[in-house]
């Protein structure tokens, strides 16, 4: 199983983000597969719509670094590890800016970048970007074509109903065509896992959802189906499962390890990310915690 972190990005870690560089080095030296940064623009007052179904967001989203500056320091203080995200909300970001940003980190990285993208769900924040929500779901599949346009064609050119691309040089290319991970739960989300992505990122946030059956397992197999159905052949999807441990006690690294275990006996997913920015205070107390994960699953 391969266990990846995310870097020390919201809340009380937002304020170290000098140490940022050595965490990564430190974590890559501890045998972490992967490092992983979240997207969260805004921590509304008001919110119209709370996180994760509550009336609020959490004290740690008041205090957020920045996704691709916190990729690019990943992407030169480590050698080995995999740099994703966990996940960018797509439709956010006009398709050429995001483009010359994933290119230029996975130059960066030498080929080492895995990018999820999600759709977004707070009217906030697509407020803050002028971006209209009911919209999200077409943009992203634009920014998806217009990120296949950018990677592979010289020169390249897209128009769509939201995204125009005039006919543009492209030379700069990613190392590799990076393979692209989309967030998805509703059907017609999974539709898009299934007929345009690379891989899949399911969730668990343990203790409240711990059910791999039917947070990961029956919908990946709907998922591969649908990959089977559009003609693609399922073995190539990828799936990294997102672990959010949300309630701090002295058995957590006990308890996120267990889970894990569960996932590789119970399911067909072979890579893990664990979010600790919930269980500490800061970026030592985050490399104590991984390095706990890390020696008790991989004794």
């Amino acid at each position: 199983m391969k266990i990846g972190f995310t870097l020390p990005q919201a809340g009380n870690v937002a304020w170290q983000a000098p140490q940022a560089a050595r965490y990564a080095r430190e974590l890559e030296q501890l045998g972490a597969d992967s490092l992983w940064v979240i997207d969260r623009l805004l921590s509304p007052v008001n919110p119209t719509l709370g996180h994760n179904g509550g009336e609020d967001f959490p004290a740690e989203f008041r205090a957020v670094l920045d996704p691709f500056v916190l990729l690019a320091v990943a992407a030169t203080a480590t050698e080995r590890v995999l740099i994703g995200s966990n996940v960018l909300n797509a439709p956010w970001y006009p398709p050429a800016l995001l483009a010359r940003a994933l290119t230029s980190l996975d130059v960066l990285s030498g080929g080492r970048l895995a990018p999820g993208f999600g759709v977004g769900w707070s009217p906030d924040e697509f407020e803050a970007v002028n971006v209209p929500m009911s919209e999200r779901g077409a943009r992203l599949d634009e920014t998806l074509d217009v990120l296949d346009q950018l990677w592979t064609a010289d020169p390249a050119e897209y128009r769509g109903k939201h995204w125009t691309l005039p006919a543009t040089r492209a030379a700069l290319k990613p190392t590799r065509r990076p393979p692209i991970y989309l967030a998805a739960f509703a059907p017609a989300s999974m539709r898009r896992v299934a007929t345009r992505a690379d891989g899949w990122l399911p969730a668990l946030v343990p203790p409240r959802t711990t059910d791999i059956e039917t947070a990961v397992t029956k919908p990946w197999a709907l998922i591969r189906a649908m990959a089977e159905d559009a003609g693609r052949d399922p073995d190539e999807l990828d799936v990294i499962l997102r672990i959010y441990p949300s309630v701090r006690s002295g058995t957590a690294v006990t308890e996120v390890v267990e889970l894990i275990k569960r996932v590789e006996a119970e399911s067909e997913v072979r890579h893990v990310l664990v979010d600790l920015m919930y269980l500490a205070d800061d970026v030592d107390q985050m490399l104590d915690l991984a390095a706990g994960v890390l020696s008790s699953a991989h004794p």
